[in-house]
């Protein structure tokens, strides 16, 4: 009775995933808080400011108005609309409205452009180090991740000649590029990238777009995929530039010819995206020049990082481009990220994610430092790193 009781709850194959380890970092860190330790957040990539006042301004109203029920699958029209207008403004570039998909978060916009595209098996080409869900979502629903190894040679970004070499190997189906990337905090240059979508789509292989950071560049201006493509697959969110993380809404671009099967799928994996989500992020765009000021803020924090750090210790660590990651080396101390951030949380009291969760190969000489905190934490945070690396 109970080996039957057993094989009823085992769970699925699919499901046996990596966790997503910053998740964990945050919640150990919250245990110590609980325990009235105090802890210099920098695992999560979560801006520590609030959504823009005229978007909590509109969630307000609509409260008031007490009218919240489902929209549209694809999202309110004039959310919509909304986002069609950034893309003139910001970058120059026409996508219509009806190509734009309302999703929850970017995450869920990953889930429906993966399952749109792409059959069991396919093979999908990804940055490494990366964002670990791309690799354990892609997992999950029976597809292959392939990793591409990036690095100060290739600019820290996937290289036409890396695609093509990989795509010779074993087909790909498809290559999804993050700019500015996570962890990493790197970016593609303009002309890189519309090289790279070019090399790709002469292959037939399918361009994902992951645009998550844009707005939160430094070197130089971010360019969006759809510049240089109708065909790319682009997925955004107001969680990032807008700090919005909680409200849970992004948003995806797509291809003519995915919009009804997308549809179809977010008919009957969410029905809609949360209505007061969906008002609030459309009055988002009214807070840019709030939203520019909090950037300001994220750049102080860079600074603070990239002059502080070497002082403490840390002193190689990759270009400081756009995002608020700074991905730091610390083969100096150790090979092992995770006994490095661990420590570094218990004895220093500084929450940083280690490498190995981005990077399967060589992340256990990087650790991630979040910079979306006050210029206070960032302080703290670099005289709390240098006083334990003199200890060690």
């Amino acid at each position: 009775m109970l080996e039957r009781a057993r094989r009823l709850i085992t769970p699925s194959a699919r499901s046996d995933v990596p966790p997503f380890m910053v998740m964990d970092v945050m919640a150990a860190a919250a245990r110590i808080e609980a325990q009235g330790g105090r802890v210099v957040h920098m695992e999560v990539g979560q801006p520590a400011a609030s959504a823009p006042r005229s978007a909590i301004a509109a969630a307000k109203a609509a409260l008031d108005g007490g009218d919240i029920g489902y929209t549209q699958a694809l999202g309110i029209p004039a959310l919509r609309a909304r986002i069609s207008r950034h893309y003139a403004e910001t970058h120059g570039v026409t996508v219509e409205p009806e190509r734009i998909v309302v999703t929850t978060g970017s995450s869920a916009g990953f889930v429906l452009a993966f399952l749109a595209l792409f059959e069991p098996g396919d093979r999908v080409a990804v940055a490494c180090p990366g964002y670990p869900p791309y690799r354990h979502i892609l997992t999950a629903l029976g597809c292959e991740p392939v990793l591409i190894e990036i690095s100060a040679a290739t600019d820290w970004s996937i290289t036409v000649d890396a695609l093509l070499e990989a795509h010779r190997r074993t087909p790909l189906n498809s290559v999804l590029v993050a700019s500015p990337a996570n962890p990493t905090g790197t970016m593609m240059r303009p002309d890189a990238l519309s090289r790279l979508i070019a090399a790709a789509e002469g292959e037939g292989i399918r361009f994902i777009s992951d645009e998550i950071y844009h707005g939160l560049d430094y070197a130089f201006p971010a360019e969006t995929a759809a510049k240089f493509s109708d065909n790319a697959v682009i997925i955004n969110s107001f969680s990032k530039y807008f700090c919005m993380t909680g409200w849970r809404v992004g948003w995806m671009v797509a291809p003519e010819p995915l919009m009804r099967p997308i549809e179809r799928l977010q008919q009957n994996l969410a029905i809609s995206v949360p209505t007061l989500s969906q008002v609030a992020a459309a009055a988002a765009f009214d807070g840019r020049e709030e939203m520019e000021a909090v950037k300001h803020g994220y750049e102080v924090n860079r600074r603070i990082l990239v002059e502080g750090l070497p002082k403490a210790g840390l002193a190689k660590f990759l270009p400081v481009d756009g995002a608020f990651y700074l991905y730091a080396d610390v083969s100096g101390f150790t090979d092992d990220s995770f006994d490095f951030a661990k420590r570094m949380l218990e004895e220093a009291g500084v929450a940083a994610t280690p490498g190995i969760d981005f990077d399967p190969v060589d992340g256990t000489h990087f650790v991630r430092f979040c910079y979306a905190g006050s210029a206070a934490d960032m302080r703290e945070a670099v005289a709390r790193i240098g006083v334990w690396l003199h200890r060690r």
